[in-house]
């Protein structure tokens, strides 16, 4: 990997902006209200949206965040392919995770930018090393 794409989170609902380079959605179910032929992303990787069980028992509550954090890294673990995919896409250019909730700062796009930001850290590491 050749470097490290900045990867940042957006909300579907907002106005897409040139500087965020590949807008995938992290959403397991489509945004209500938002048209897919209208909304500018390069992918929909569902299955690295928490699982739909996981989801409904988070309800988005934030007495909840700390265990659901725990529980959707436990399942983004089996998905290690998929998160390479997404930093490769993405490149040099930015990478934007979109998704729909109104929690700015409770959901699981937050969770999967943290891992994506471990997982580019842990093999420029390992590239350096070789």
């Amino acid at each position: 990997m050749p470097s490290r794409p900045r990867i940042q989170i957006r909300r579907v609902y907002e106005p897409a902006r040139a500087e965020e380079g590949c807008r995938i959605l992290v959403d397991r179910v489509w945004p209500r209200g938002v048209s897919k032929e209208k909304l500018p992303m390069e992918a929909w990787k569902k299955e690295l949206a928490p699982s739909s069980e996981l989801r409904k028992w988070f309800g988005h509550d934030p007495s909840r965040w700390e265990e659901f954090s725990r529980r959707y890294r436990r399942e983004l673990a089996a998905h290690a392919d998929a998160l390479r995919e997404c930093l490769r896409a993405a490149g040099s250019q930015p990478l934007t995770l979109l998704y729909g909730a109104r929690d700015k700062e409770h959901n699981q796009a937050v969770v999967l930018q943290e891992v994506l930001e471990e997982l580019a850290n842990s093999e420029r590491n390992a590239a350096s090393l070789r």
